[in-house]
């Protein structure tokens, strides 16, 4: 806890930031739904009770999910690759975007929680936005007509959505972020990708042969356990609702 209280102390205007970007994200998802639900004449609370008892559940799988990275050989160390979107997926199909976003920060506060930081909150940051930027299009599309087509679709858009939502937000924001708080200049950085590969020369080809790949990567596997396992899913919340 006092490495965390000292984490947070020395990159205090990152998470002041971090705390804006989420609040911006949350308000997103939150007037989405609101307006889609005014449409539809549904007249559910965007956090019923029963959302939020789904929303601890299916945060604590994505924290444990989060735990469980794995290495890409085509990026450096710093990117790696986890299924903790999973549920957040699943959550934001099955209760609307709000519910999606809000498994996604909770899972960021558990991780802290219980692991710390070892990226100045850069790594945490990236996830909570890549993980919403493929959620809340995907569901957002979802509900408009609940059908298999539909999710397909919806699980492509958001895919495409976070290769390029990803690229932008690492090349101009998160990239010079991570450089600035580890006091690590942004060509060590950029030499760290060339080592894996000659082509890098750069933060915009970092961006184009590791990141973008990544994230396409992230947002296929998810999305095709979640068409397989959604249906199953739902029918047990509804069953349990």
């Amino acid at each position: 806890m006092n490495n965390l209280i000292q984490s947070v102390t020395e990159n205090a205007l990152f998470v002041l930031e971090f705390l804006g970007i989420v609040v911006a994200v949350f308000l997103i998802a939150y007037a989405i739904e609101k307006i889609g639900k005014k449409r539809s004449g549904n007249t559910e609370r965007v956090l019923s009770t029963k959302k939020v008892v789904a929303i601890g559940m299916f945060s604590a799988i994505a924290t444990v999910l989060f735990f469980i990275e794995f290495p890409v050989g085509f990026a450096p160390g710093f990117y790696k690759l986890d299924f903790s979107e999973l549920p957040a997926l699943i959550a934001a199909f099955a209760y609307g975007p709000v519910a999606g976003v809000m498994v996604e920060f909770v899972k960021i506060v558990l991780k802290v929680l219980i692991r710390g930081t070892n990226t100045a909150f850069v790594g945490e940051l990236a996830n909570f936005v890549i993980g919403c930027g493929l959620i809340v299009p995907a569901s957002v599309i979802y509900s408009l007509k609940k059908s298999k087509k539909t999710a397909v679709i919806a699980c492509i858009v958001g895919t495409i959505f976070i290769a390029i939502l990803g690229s932008l937000f690492n090349g101009f924001y998160l990239l010079p972020a991570f450089s600035k708080l580890y006091g690590m200049p942004i060509e060590a950085i950029v030499a760290m990708g060339t080592e894996i590969n000659e082509n890098i020369t750069s933060v915009w080809s970092l961006v184009a042969i590791c990141v973008i790949p990544l994230n396409l990567l992230k947002g296929i596997v998810d999305s095709v356990i979640t068409l397989l396992i959604y249906k199953p899913i739902s029918r047990l919340l509804k069953n349990n609702s």
